[in-house]
């Protein structure tokens, strides 16, 4: 459920074609984000799901798995 969550707020935050993305896209080198749309996307993900994100576990977070399971693990 949570990787569900986690690809439909990419979906709108990147304008991509939500069954374009997969489990394993790395947000930067598949899904083509920049500094500012992880910035926005941990905000938004803070805001939807109520998971605080500090900087120093961002920079660690590569794919949309790593974000689905962080979440998993911090709510």
């Amino acid at each position: 459920m949570t990787i569900d969550k986690v690809k439909e707020l990419l979906s709108k935050q990147l304008r991509i074609e939500k069954g374009k993305i997969n489990d394993d896209s790395n947000l930067i080198e598949d899904l083509g984000a920049d500094s500012i749309d992880l910035v926005e996307m941990l905000l938004t993900i803070e805001e939807n799901l109520g998971v605080n994100v500090p900087d120093e576990d961002a920079i660690n977070l590569k794919t949309v798995r790593d974000i689905a399971e962080y979440i998993e693990a911090h709510s």
